[in-house]
C-alpha cells in the first residue's frame, strides 16, 4: 500500500467518516481525531492484506471508535453526576443545619445561670426593686410607693442590680447585643 493509495482512500472517505461520527459525538475536533485514527487503522491493516470491502471495514473501525467514546462520555457524565448529586446532598444538609440553627439556644442556659446567680447576689431590696421593674413591669414611681421608697431610691437600685448583672454577662455581652 503506497502513499499515493492512502491519499485516494483518504480523500474518498474522509468527509462522510467525519460526517457519520460528528453525528454522535456533536464535536468537530473529537470527529476529526476519531477519523484521522481510524483512516489511520484501515491504513495499517491494508498494509496487511488487501480488503474486499474497504468502505464496510472503515464504517466498523469508526462504529467502534466512536462507540468508546461515547461510552467513555456516559462513564464520565456518571461521575459527574455522582459527584454534583453528594455536593448537593453535603449543601443541602448544611442549609438544613443551619436553618434550624438558633444562636439563642446556644447560650440562653448558660445566661440564665448566671443571670440567675447574680440575681441571688444582689442584696434583698435591689432585687426586689429589679424584679417589680423588668419582670412585673412597674414603673419606677409604682414601685417606690409600693416599697415606700423615693423614686430616685429606686433609680439607684435599678442601676445597682445593672452594673452587677453588665459585670457578670460581660463576655455574653456582645452577643447579646449582636442577637
Amino acid at each position: 500500500m503506497t502513499m499515493q493509495n492512502f491519499n485516494q482512500i483518504y480523500t474518498e472517505y474522509y468527509k462522510k467518516s467525519f460526517l457519520f461520527v460528528k453525528s454522535y459525538v456533536h464535536d468537530d475536533i473529537i470527529a476529526e481525531d476519531i477519523v484521522s485514527e481510524s483512516l489511520i487503522k484501515l491504513w495499517e491493516k491494508l498494509k496487511e492484506s488487501p480488503l474486499d470491502n474497504i468502505k464496510s471495514f472503515l464504517f466498523t473501525i469508526l462504529r467502534n471508535a466512536t462507540l468508546d467514546h461515547l461510552k467513555h462520555q456516559e462513564v464520565k457524565q456518571k461521575a459527574l453526576k455522582d459527584i454534583h448529586k453528594n455536593l448537593n446532598d453535603e449543601l443541602q444538609l448544611r442549609l438544613s443545619v443551619l436553618e434550624s440553627y438558633d444562636p439563642t439556644d446556644m447560650f440562653s442556659s448558660e445566661i440564665q445561670e448566671i443571670f440567675q446567680k447574680t440575681l441571688k447576689s444582689l442584696p434583698p431590696k435591689t432585687r426586689q426593686v429589679l424584679e417589680m421593674s423588668r419582670f412585673d413591669f412597674k414603673s419606677n414611681k409604682e414601685i417606690a410607693e409600693e416599697l415606700d421608697i423615693s423614686v430616685k431610691g429606686v433609680e439607684y437600685h435599678i442601676s445597682i442590680a445593672l452594673k452587677e448583672l453588665r459585670k457578670s454577662l460581660s463576655d455574653y455581652l456582645p452577643i447579646l447585643f449582636f442577637l
